[in-house]
């Protein structure tokens, strides 16, 4: 048993991977060690820093005293989702490990980490200081609209190395093929340039709850009339991004009072807001609206 729980352990690591590798949003997650437990189990604490500027310095009083004012902002965590999943123990003897030796990584790879982007690609689109809408489809039309993206962070002194840019391949395709001064310095006022799949870049979400009918395959969908985004730039000081908990679960046949088989099961709880005062700092373009249904 306890070879099976150090394997397991390892495993365990192994998804940490899975999930920075797989996950499209994690160019934005905040530093863990900064935060702290709040006064409920769903909150988180992060720490806001102030500082007065300079002062003139005398040649005989020296340097004027300033005031360091550290402040903490509470934030609640918005995402929780979780699923068990069961493994005949004959099922897996008889692939060699395969069956569940596969699931934890397939599942993250293709079920949590695209959901967990769409919703935080969600979040941020709802909450951009400057938001437009239509679609683009020359060159020259995605050229502009990024220009305009960059000039509106320059206006909110958005740091150049801290705007990541989330678009479709397809519209940054356009600008790269128009392969210009003008578009290469264009995509320069970005980094990093994150490619995202149309299939979890929309405006809004629903997450299924895996119980209701139409909902039992679990996951998300789009939300009633939402448009997809083309392009999302982001700020990193922006948005408050972070992963409360999230623990894989695996009870071996043994262990299981219920059947002779393994059970994995995945949960996930993370927090994903715009910081209110910083949302100049996010820029949405989004799609034209999508056709009303006769």
């Amino acid at each position: 048993m306890a070879n099976a729980i150090d394997l397991f352990s390892g495993f365990a690591g192994m998804l940490d991977e899975v999930y920075a590798q797989a996950s499209l949003t994690s160019a934005l997650d905040g530093a863990a060690e900064l935060t702290r437990q709040g006064a409920r189990v769903n909150e988180i604490i992060i720490p806001k820093l102030t500082v007065q500027g300079l002062a003139d310095y005398s040649r005989s009083g020296g340097y004027v005293p300033g005031d360091v004012t550290l402040t903490h902002e509470t934030i609640t965590c918005n995402y929780d989702r979780g699923r068990m999943f069961t493994i005949d123990a004959m099922d897996d003897e008889e692939t060699a490990g395969v069956a569940f030796g596969q699931l934890a990584g397939e599942f993250i790879r293709t079920q949590v980490t695209p959901e967990l982007d769409a919703f935080r690609f969600a979040q941020y689109a709802q909450s951009a200081g400057h938001t437009e809408q239509g679609a683009l489809s020359a060159g020259a039309d995605v050229l502009a609209a990024l220009r305009e993206a960059a000039n509106r962070m320059d206006e909110a002194q958005a740091p150049l190395d801290q705007r990541v840019l989330f678009i479709t391949s397809a519209l940054l395709g356009l600008v790269e093929d128009m392969d210009t001064t003008v578009s290469r310095a264009a995509l320069a006022r970005f980094d990093p340039i994150v490619r995202v799949h149309p299939s979890r870049f929309y405006e809004s979400i629903t997450l299924n709850d895996g119980v209701s009918d139409g909902q039992q395959g679990g996951g998300f969908a789009p939300g009633a009339g939402a448009s997809g985004i083309l392009f999302l730039a982001v700020q990193r000081g922006a948005v408050a991004q972070f992963t409360k908990h999230a623990e894989p679960k695996v009870i071996q046949p043994r262990e299981n009072q219920e059947a002779d088989a393994w059970k994995f099961g995945y949960r996930l709880v993370s927090a994903a807001w715009a910081l209110e005062n910083k949302t100049a700092g996010i820029y949405a373009h989004l799609d034209a609206p999508p056709a009303s249904p006769e």
